[in-house]
């Protein structure tokens, strides 16, 4: 299975996000300038973002991006589930309706163990991402980047608006 960029763009935008002063809307533009991505793709990701709540969007010149909810209430499949919908990563075909000895009345998602293996993988993965939140991957690179939080308001104080 691979993700889009998006969501690593979403993941980080959201955590740097937690660093920075409450209150105030970040402009697109600067979201992307700060790792040099382009904005307009950006902008898909953060509209996604706010249509599932974990992000607002305020309109206009002094607009941007904040985070709609406390870093405690987000959890990381919260925003892998914006990002690329909510759909399990394998889908079963029945293929096993086309082999020989099929029966036609069968329901093979059900009934076949690839797809329950598949299914089972799905959900340990979902149920690890919905087991972490924006909080504790923050507090985590604070442990081991102290220097991190500052750093991140310093740059986005620097980054032309």
């Amino acid at each position: 299975m691979r993700m889009s960029e998006g969501v690593e763009w979403a993941l980080h935008s959201c955590l740097n996000l937690t660093w920075l002063p409450g209150g105030h809307a970040v402009p697109v533009a600067k979201l992307a300038e700060f790792y040099g991505l382009p904005a307009a793709y950006l902008n898909k990701q953060l509209q996604a973002l706010a249509r599932a709540g974990i992000m607002t969007s305020t309109p206009g010149p002094r607009g941007g991006f904040q985070l709609a909810r406390s870093p405690e209430r987000i959890t990381l499949l919260d925003v892998v589930v914006a990002i690329e919908g909510p759909d399990e990563a394998f889908r079963c075909e029945q293929l096993l309706r086309r082999g020989p000895g099929a029966d036609p009345e069968v329901d093979y998602r059900q009934a076949c163990l690839v797809s329950q293996a598949m299914r089972r993988a799905d959900l340990a993965w979902r149920r690890e991402l919905a087991g972490q939140t924006l909080a504790d991957l923050k507090a985590e690179v604070e442990r081991r980047y102290p220097d991190t939080p500052s750093n991140t308001a310093n740059r986005f104080a620097a980054l032309r608006a």
